[in-house]
């Protein structure tokens, strides 16, 4: 029997890099980007600023003083400031259901100020009275229940409308993106035949208004490249007017830059379109300023591409643009997605949360549970993502806001230790435990360095580690001065091979039932309950997704086993799932399974069997979804054999 401590992977560890406030020289490493055109977009979605501002948020300049924060991002290379426009976000007694309650008149105001500034601005529109994103595109309360003829004129005069304000107020519009991540879904449509219908009269009023305005779409999920080029495809089939292929790209969920770039190439090469990064950011520090938790944090749930530190958050940007400059045709910007949006208050919960119900300053209101009751009535509050902003939570601006301008010339100055690389391992409950000798330090122009690393794990932590069945635990260390992370998984004994996929699945074999879209092994740690691997599962229509996931065991010696598996997903409508063991090809112990939502994963337990060998033993789960919507998806992970008393 061989056990197992294994080094699973590296991700990176928190250890806040100070933030210098001089103008005249900066303590970030930034490379040149070479080739950068003098007409690339450093866009910053503004969206809150009013709403933060209502809500007594003032910002700062370099040098510490009071300054509005349209100029102090004009002054630091910015070109578009982006705002998202929602149709009506407000309830029956007229408050706002948060995330800057924004309507057109509060773009209007946020656009005025960018044009004072010399920035152009991206009209966002959502089409939606909230947020719209792949798992939610709601159509605005004023336009439920039309036919989709009515629907589409509805939404032509609205954004006419919409735009002729801007223009009369002045604005410089450079940018009008219609709908927002619209994968498959806009405006409570979920047919490509009548989204493009939408996607059509808004790129016809936006001609008619800001005939020199670029048209763009915008979608999400560039990891699913197969996607990608089902939406290019599309669009090119329905001959929908625009001008403008832009993603989303946040590297914690979205894959690799290679394969950023190799999608984006593919529409611009196949169908000649500009394309951009809509969409981007990184956390300068892990910590949380105001009291409501945030979307990414240290724990070892996301990869981890850079340390959470103000140089990783500059390193992040740098890679981005290089990507869309020097490695994809046609690629014309990038924007940083809401780098403005801070805490408004660091004092207490009950202090903040005032503010973001009275102004909309923080993701959502509890009023907001009028118009999406499953998401923003149940989980409002303040704003999680405060830790990926360009701004202190004091309002004063990160050195990593200078990376804008630095790239153009490059500022190459003596790297220095910037964080520690985390240690993720996993350890059989009957192995010892065994701890790098050495960790990496991540520099601050991204390369690493090796250090010594002296753990603080005593003999009687790792007696309880060992003693206490499947757990989790973190060790801390001290390499280079700095605090060293290990995350430790303790597990039983294993009679699978490949159990959380690690491997790519060459054990596992897929029998599809019923001719599913996608069935393959999905590299992608925020879907993965272990390690970055799993088994993956979706297709587009109903009745659509049947099928066996299996391993037979060449040799088990005799005894008494369970088999756990987990599985999470959505969109299932009617299904049966269930894990199985089958001995000579007959169900000896089987465990039903659910779906619910992303992030939920339901652990299934056999009841134990008896294996009294000779005969092969094959476990797996069978799934069968009936589908709701679009189809049904999934994850597998983390199928476990142990033996039992």
């Amino acid at each position: 029997m061989k056990f197992l401590c294994l080094i699973l992977l590296i991700a990176l560890s928190v250890s806040v890099f100070s933030p210098a406030f001089s103008e005249e020289e900066s303590s970030l490493y930034v490379r040149k980007i070479e080739n950068l055109p003098d007409d690339f977009i450093f866009g910053m979605d503004a969206s809150c600023v009013v709403a933060l501002e209502d809500s007594g948020v003032k910002y700062y300049d370099f040098d510490g003083n009071e300054e509005d924060v349209f100029k102090v991002l004009a002054d630091n290379g910015i070109t578009h400031i982006r705002v998202r426009i929602w149709n009506h976000p407000y309830d029956m007694a007229g408050r706002g259901y948060g995330g800057g309650n924004n309507d057109i008149e509060k773009a209007v105001k946020i656009g005025r100020r960018a044009t004072k500034y010399g920035m152009k601005l991206i009209a966002n529109f959502h089409y939606s009275d909230f947020w719209a994103d792949p798992g939610k595109q709601m159509v605005p309360i004023a336009w439920a229940g039309m036919e989709i003829e009515e629907k589409t004129e509805a939404l032509y005069n609205y954004t006419r409308e919409c735009l002729l304000m801007l223009k009369d107020a002045g604005v410089d519009v450079g940018m009008v993106q219609v709908g927002n991540e619209t994968n498959g879904k806009m405006c409570g449509e979920k047919t490509w035949f009548n989204i493009q219908y939408l996607m059509q009269a808004g790129a016809r009023a936006t001609r008619e208004i800001f005939p020199d305005a670029l048209v763009a779409l915008h979608f999400a999920n560039p990891e699913k490249a197969d996607s990608y080029a089902t939406y290019a495809k599309k669009m090119d089939y329905y001959k929908v007017d625009y001008d403008v292929f832009a993603t989303s790209y946040y590297p914690f969920w979205h894959g690799t830059l290679e394969n950023l770039s190799n999608v984006l190439t593919d529409v611009a090469n196949t169908y000649g379109k500009k394309v951009m990064v809509m969409e981007t950011s990184y956390a300068y520090t892990a910590h949380d300023t105001d009291f409501y938790g945030n979307t990414i944090s240290d724990g070892g749930a996301i990869v981890k591409s850079y340390p959470f530190t103000v140089q990783g958050q500059a390193n992040n940007i740098v890679d981005v643009t290089n990507t869309i400059v020097n490695y994809t045709p046609s690629g014309i910007g990038v924007v940083y997605w809401e780098g403005t949006w801070i805490s408004v208050g660091t004092n207490s919960w009950e202090e903040n949360n005032e503010k973001w119900e009275t102004y909309g300053s923080g993701w959502a209101t509890s009023y907001a549970k009028t118009y999406d009751a499953n998401d923003a009535g149940k989980y409002y509050g303040g704003n999680a993502v405060d830790n990926q902003a360009m701004f202190d939570e004091n309002g004063r601006p990160l050195e990593s806001l200078k990376v804008f301008k630095l790239m153009r010339e490059g500022n190459k100055i003596a790297p220095v230790a910037d964080a520690l690389e985390d240690v993720n391992l996993i350890c059989d409950l009957n192995a010892p435990l065994s701890l790098p000798e050495t960790v990496n330090a991540v520099m601050t122009d991204n390369s690493k360095k090796a250090l010594p690393v002296t753990w603080n794990l005593t003999d009687e932590m790792d007696k309880t580690m060992h003693a206490a069945g499947p757990n989790q635990y973190v060790v801390d260390g001290i390499a280079g001065g700095m605090t060293a992370k290990a995350y430790v998984s303790m597990i039983e004994y294993n009679y699978l091979t490949d159990y959380s996929f690690e491997e790519g699945g060459k054990s596992w074999v897929f029998t599809d039932l019923k001719n599913a879209d996608e069935l393959y092994i999905e590299d992608k740690k925020t879907d993965s309950l272990t390690g970055t691997k799993h088994a993956h599962f979706w297709s587009a229509q109903k009745n659509s997704v049947e099928f066996t996931l299996e391993q037979t065991l060449d040799t088990l010696t005799a005894g008494k086993y369970a088999l756990t598996a987990s599985i999470m997903g959505g969109d299932a409508g009617k299904t049966e799932i269930y894990a199985y063991v089958k001995i000579d090809g007959d169900i000896v112990a089987a465990a039903p399974m659910s779906i619910t939502s992303y992030g939920n994963w339901d652990t299934a337990k056999t009841d134990s069997f008896l294996y009294e060998g000779g005969e092969s033993v094959t476990v797996g789960v069978y799934v069968k979804c009936e589908g709701a919507g679009n189809g049904a998806w999934g994850k597998i992970d983390d199928m476990m054999l142990n033996s039992v008393k």
